[in-house]
């Protein structure tokens, strides 16, 4: 007696889950992972965030291509700096080191990192604290407006924005996208 055949039925598919679902990534893009720490734990980890605050600016044309590349050029070197003060065990060490020492390329970002912010007014101006930590930090211009206060108030949120298209102007000047006389 010949039996009934079984159906094949489809295994499911595992998503992977250290990226986006199918779902979410029809919605808009992501930015490139930002790295923090796990509150409970402190463990380092990376969070992707579905908003990115330069690319939203330029297609709603609030700045120019200079100033978006500006702010790329910044991000750049304030990661490559190292300056999100998220510390990590290093793998491999030096028999007899006592201190982790710095690379050359870190050296130089930081110096120009440190430029960038001496030409928006230093750390306390409000275009080198915009730039320092929406650009720089990731984070939005919300959080930063909440958490930024002068007098003891928040700065209200458009006011930020204002204060972050100041900073890539001058930004964008310094790293000679923009010519002077355009930029006056």
């Amino acid at each position: 007696m010949a039996g009934k055949r079984k159906t094949k039925t489809a295994k499911a598919q595992h998503d992977d889950l250290a990226k986006p679902s199918k779902w979410r990534l029809q919605h808009g893009g992501f930015s490139e992972p930002v790295r923090g720490a796990d509150p409970d734990r402190g463990t380092p980890v990376a969070h992707r965030r579905a908003v990115d605050t330069l690319g939203q600016m330029l297609a709603h044309g609030t700045i120019t291509p200079q100033m978006h590349e500006a702010g790329c050029i910044f991000r750049t070197l304030f990661r490559s700096a190292a300056l999100d003060s998220i510390a990590t065990t290093q793998f491999v060490r030096v028999g007899g080191a006592t201190a982790d020492t710095m690379s050359v390329r870190q050296i130089d970002a930081r110096r120009r990192v440190a430029r960038a912010i001496d030409a928006l007014g230093g750390h306390s101006s409000p275009a080198g604290s915009a730039v320092w930590f929406v650009v720089g930090l990731e984070m939005s211009i919300r959080e930063w407006s909440a958490r930024q206060g002068w007098s003891g108030r928040p700065v209200p949120q458009p006011i930020a924005g204002g204060m972050l298209v100041a900073g890539l102007g001058i930004l964008a000047m310094h790293f000679g996208l923009t010519p002077r006389e355009r930029a006056a």
